[in-house]
């Protein structure tokens, strides 16, 4: 049974890392699945029969488990799976030896430790547990973004710190009665400058992504205002146009008026009223900040031709930092441009709803096919997923500063997909002015 144990534990810890740590889904087809679990204790039970633990049979229901249990290519999964061999084996023999030497004070030798290995995957199981809760979830950076020179560095860490251990454990199984407590010492703090030194490498890489992510988000930024703000300088420009030809049209409608030649004052009074009315902002939503970010938007639906409706007026503003609203709405705007031009009816609805304690933005486009809402948030669909995605996230983080709430959802109307984000934020963590 000690064999089979084995093989579940290693395939728990196999599971954890390559889910949580590299965000593999498992395969939606549940055959390969069960073939997965089956390989693995088939290779327990192959070892408890003829009591050995044999290394190919390890390498072999290992590789065969991992490819066939997770939704990814093969090549990757094989390049994981030897890694991931690799790199536990030397951290679970850190942990045996630690509980060996614990528990009976001894060296490698002379020593049966054979019913110790599951509290010794236990205690790996624990460091991994530690890394993803105190660096990966924390700072939402996970192994799939770590750069390749990373975790190459982990690896060869880890053949270092094997080499290494291989002295100290000579060193204590030889010397730990003579020198006592001072061996305890050595060895204690041995083991925690190898787990330090897997924070510090990795604490660097999370560093270097957060650092890249911000520039990126900062550049994300900066190019939607300039979009914005070329928006509105085109604007400034035809008003000025306008404005300076402004004479020439009241000459030309005072010869016309002199004439008596009504008909012809109307049409060209018209003509003007019309240039004029495309100065004008179309979309009125009681913030004049939010009426930029709006009408730009609509500027962008109309180049694509999408319909683009608004519905609903707020009584103030929305009370929102401007570079808040603008991180909110330019980035669920943007995304909702970028699916629904690619819909066979490209549509986009805004819908305002103000209430005593909370004022509530809608916000639902039109979409190729159905979206799948139910991880709590939206990964990017974009291939280039290192250098996409922030404005999703971005959106979650500006909510969440004003305690707000969002929800999201997929329907359908007249058969076509939507997608739907709604947002609340509550009146009371607004600028008392901009309260109602």
């Amino acid at each position: 049974m000690i064999y089979i144990a084995d093989n579940i534990s290693n395939y728990l810890i196999y599971l954890f890392i390559l889910h949580f740590g590299f965000r593999l889904d498992l395969r939606k087809n549940k055959l390969p699945v069960g073939v997965s679990v089956f390989i693995m204790l088939s290779a327990g039970a192959f070892n408890a029969y003829f009591d050995i633990n044999s290394p190919i049979v390890y390498l072999l229901w290992s590789v065969l488990s991992i490819c066939l249990l997770f939704d990814d290519s093969f090549g990757h999964l094989l390049a994981l799976s030897a890694a991931l061999m690799y790199f536990t084996g030397i951290i679970d023999t850190f942990s045996v030896v630690l509980i060996q030497i614990v528990l009976i004070g001894g060296g490698m030798e002379g020593a049966d430790i054979s019913w110790w290995m599951e509290p010794a995957y236990l205690l790996s199981f624990l460091v991994y547990l530690l890394v993803y809760l105190r660096l990966f979830k924390k700072n939402d950076v996970y192994l799939c973004d770590i750069g390749f020179k990373y975790k190459f560095a982990l690896l060869v860490q880890g053949g270092i710190f094997q080499m290494f251990y291989n002295f100290v454990f000579s060193f204590f199984d030889e010397n730990h009665a003579m020198y006592g407590i001072d061996a305890y010492v050595v060895f204690f703090i041995s083991i925690a400058g190898a787990i330090y030194s897997i924070f510090l490498t990795l604490g660097l890489a999370i560093k270097n992504i957060l650092s890249d992510r911000q520039n990126r988000e900062l550049q994300a930024f900066m190019s939607m205002q300039k979009q914005q703000y070329d928006y509105q300088l085109q604007q400034s420009m035809a008003v000025r146009r306008f404005k300076h030809d402004l004479v020439n049209h009241i000459g030309v409608l005072r010869e016309l008026a002199n004439q008596n030649r009504i008909e012809e004052v109307r049409a060209y009074i018209d003509a003007i009223w019309n240039i004029q009315d495309e100065f004008d902002l179309k979309i009125h939503t009681g913030d004049s900040f939010l009426d930029v970010i709006v009408n730009y938007y609509l500027y962008l639906a109309q180049k694509e031709e999408i319909d683009f409706a608004v519905s609903g007026r707020l009584t103030g503003k929305t009370g929102l930092e401007m570079l808040d609203i603008t991180t909110l709405m330019a980035n669920i705007l943007q995304n909702a441009v970028e699916a629904a031009v690619q819909a066979a009816t490209p549509k986009i609805r805004l819908e305002l709803i103000e209430h005593k304690k909370e004022i509530f933005i809608v916000v639902s486009n039109s979409t190729v096919k159905k979206t799948d809402t139910g991880k709590g948030f939206l990964m990017t669909s974009k291939t280039d997923k290192a250098n996409h995605g922030f404005g999703l996230k971005n959106i979650a983080e500006t909510v969440e500063k004003y305690h707000g709430e969002y929800y999201m959802e997929s329907t359908a109307e007249n058969g076509e997909a939507m997608f739907k984000i709604s947002i609340a934020v509550p009146r009371n963590m607004l600028p008392e002015e901009n309260r109602v």
